[in-house]
């Protein structure tokens, strides 16, 4: 190529999480052996997929993990995210990587995250909020125009920033979360979470998720990050029991469902993982990317050949 730059096949999946059906939980791409790609380029394949996230698997530099991993998301890069992180780690494994020990511990911007396994169900611990407390009554009043709501419709409000910055509401009930219709002019530029209980059935919470994306405001499928802070703010606050289900994806015809339980000092934030699409990926390789990590990184075993 006139610019110096090679082409090169990189492992690729794409993995739905939170439901052990394909098709109805939250798609994330993941990219194995991603040394050879620059920011940019990670940052342009992600916005190429269409998306909400897409992640870039590279060997670890911290001796405690398993792996590291890089996490995008249209137009910026985040610390952290909740279905990408079980979907790369259902995608290492599926890969055959093998953890150190009981817990897989994954590096990402936001520190070392632990995911435990239990049969199907992959689970991370929640990090450390890195803004909590109450919004500003200017806030709430834009999320309210911005939700279609009155004032009084909201219950409570928080900060459950955990890399992405949410504001989360809770609603009276899921009947009023699943009415929304949610003005993106208002939002625009906002990660708005909002969350009310169900009277009865199989879960106790529905979720809604409303992010700048691609084109504007995008709702998100199923949030593993949002649902992790509104576990830390809800479970402490003692509006939700230790152990719930919440539901996430039916306004959009999906069926995310995504398991909550509060152990000690960790909630764990967890669902099923199915993988779709399995295959290589083709993009340019960064030589300069490639130069500058030769001599502390190499491609993980688990996704070599």
């Amino acid at each position: 190529m006139s610019d110096g730059q090679s082409m090169v096949d990189l492992p690729f999946s794409q993995v739905d999480v939170f439901s052990a059906q394909p098709l109805l939980g939250n798609p994330v791409a993941v990219v194995a052996d991603a040394h050879a790609l620059s920011t940019g380029q990670m940052q342009a394949f992600t916005d190429w997929t269409n998306l909400s996230e897409a992640t870039f698997l590279l060997p670890a530099t911290d001796a405690a993990a398993d792996y590291r991993v890089r996490i995008f998301c249209p137009g910026r890069e985040l610390p952290f995210a909740g279905h990408p992180t079980l979907g790369t780690c259902h995608a290492w494994l599926m890969a055959g990587g093998e953890p150190r020990g009981d817990l897989v511990v994954q590096e990402c911007d936001a520190g070392l995250i632990r995911i435990r396994r239990s049969g199907a169900l992959l689970s991370f611990a929640a990090p450390e909020l890195r803004r909590s407390g109450p919004l500003a009554e200017d806030e709430v009043m834009r999320l309210s125009r911005g939700l279609g709501l009155r004032r009084s419709d909201i219950v409570a409000h928080q900060w459950c920033d955990n890399g992405p910055g949410w504001q989360a509401v809770l609603l009276e009930s899921a009947e009023q979360v699943l009415a929304l219709i949610p003005d993106p002019q208002v939002l625009a530029g906002l990660d708005v979470g909002v969350v009310g209980p169900h009277a009865s059935g199989e879960c106790d919470v529905e979720v809604r998720a409303f992010f700048p994306g691609n084109a504007g405001l995008t709702e998100d499928p199923v949030t593993g990050s949002l649902n992790a802070s509104l576990a830390q703010w809800l479970i402490g606050a003692g509006r939700l029991p230790r152990a719930y289900v919440a539901a996430q994806g039916t306004a959009m015809g999906r069926a995310g469902r995504v398991h909550v339980a509060a152990t000690g000092d960790d909630i764990w934030v967890g669902g099923d993982c199915v993988t779709v699409l399995q295959g290589r990926a083709r993009l340019a390789s960064s030589p300069a990317s490639a130069t500058s990590q030769t001599a502390t990184t190499h491609p993980p075993d688990a996704f070599t050949g």
